[in-house]
């Protein structure tokens, strides 16, 4: 079966409120015509509900998501966002796990139950993994991943697990202007669909969609997108020049084929 082809937008905490409208309504444009594949705007929270309107007339293809959110669904948690809230303003995606909120302090363990969260209030997950690069240098980025989706997701059940998308993203990519090479890609991507594989079935991990983050941009989409393992892109800097943004979104969409 044909996993589902992705281009997700991190917008991180960018752009004010009149500005993220502008640049969702730029990217919308920018992706128009590119309905074989799914397209994720991850925006910041305030934006979360005028932006789900703008999608909705392209809601077959086009989807919203958030950045982050709380393992409780509601409480004296200030300054805090729960799963069903933003479920309540038309978000279908949220991303967890990325290394900058790692960075923060948030443990494998909080993550576990963040997802699990997400997808009891009807959220899908795009989960994030990736080594740093000393752990790169001493050739040890398979054994932290495996820790990391160990502890993180495979507590889930299979048709849990099924509401998740990976992200692979080399810490040491992330914004940094680096990329790992599509072969150094490809072969993460590969390791993390066997690791699925290992601890579910060979259906799961086949519908398993994978993605790569780490400085994808117009440039490297092409080569990293040829790859049998990459199913798309979590992007961050790119994701805020629409135009840019809209071409790695065309590049995802020009090399779709049926992966058995």
């Amino acid at each position: 079966m044909a996993r589902t082809l992705m281009v997700a937008g991190n917008w991180k905490m960018n752009k004010s409120f009149l500005e993220g409208l502008v640049l969702a309504n730029d990217a919308i444009n920018h992706a128009l015509g590119s309905a074989n594949i799914t397209v994720v705007l991850a925006t910041p929270f305030i934006h979360l509900h005028t932006v789900g309107g703008m999608l909705k007339d392209y809601s077959h293809y086009m989807k919203l998501a958030a950045q982050n959110c709380h393992h409780e669904s509601q409480g004296a948690y200030t300054g805090e966002i729960s799963a069903d809230m933003l479920r309540s303003v038309g978000a279908e995606y949220v991303i967890l796990g990325h290394s900058e909120r790692r960075a923060m302090g948030e443990t494998d363990e909080l993550l576990a139950k963040k997802a699990s969260a997400a997808i009891k209030a009807g959220l899908k997950v795009i989960f994030c993994v990736g080594e740093p690069a000393e752990v790169r240098e001493r050739n040890g980025q398979e054994r932290f991943v495996k820790l990391q989706l160990e502890r993180g997701l495979f507590n889930l059940a299979d048709d849990e697990f099924r509401q998740i998308t990976i992200a692979y993203e080399p810490i040491w990519a992330i914004g940094t202007g680096k990329t790992a090479s599509p072969d150094q890609a490809q072969e993460m991507h590969a390791y993390i669909r066997s690791l699925v594989r290992q601890c579910y079935n060979n259906l799961v991990a086949d519908e398993c969609t994978i993605l790569y983050g780490g400085s994808c941009n117009a440039l490297n989409a092409n080569d990293l997108f040829s790859k049998h393992d990459i199913d798309g892109g979590l992007i961050g800097g790119a994701s805020l020049r629409a135009e840019e943004f809209g071409n790695i979104v065309k590049a995802r969409a020009a090399k779709q084929y049926i992966r058995n």
